[in-house]
C-alpha cells in the first residue's frame, strides 16, 4: 500500500517535467524523468515490484525525448 501512495505523489512531480529542454540531452533526460515516473505509477497500481517498470520506462522515455528533440 505504501508503495502506491508514494506512486501515486512522485507521478506528478514527474510529469511536471514533460516538454522541458530544447536540446538533445535535456530532452532525454526530462523523457527519462516521466517514463521513470510513469512506470513507477504503472507498477505500484499493477502490483508488480517496482524496479523493472521504472528502468524500462526510463529507457523508453529517455529515448523517445531524443528523439523528437526540435530541429531549429
Amino acid at each position: 500500500m505504501r508503495s502506491r501512495i508514494l506512486a501515486l505523489c512522485a507521478a506528478p512531480l514527474f510529469l511536471s517535467l514533460a516538454a522541458c529542454g530544447d536540446t538533445w540531452g535535456e530532452r532525454a533526460v526530462t523523457g527519462a524523468g516521466i517514463g521513470a515516473g510513469t512506470g513507477l505509477a504503472v507498477g505500484a497500481v499493477a502490483g508488480w515490484p517496482l524496479l523493472a517498470p521504472v528502468l524500462v520506462g526510463t529507457a523508453v522515455g529517455a529515448g523517445i525525448g531524443a528523439a523528437t528533440t526540435p530541429k531549429h
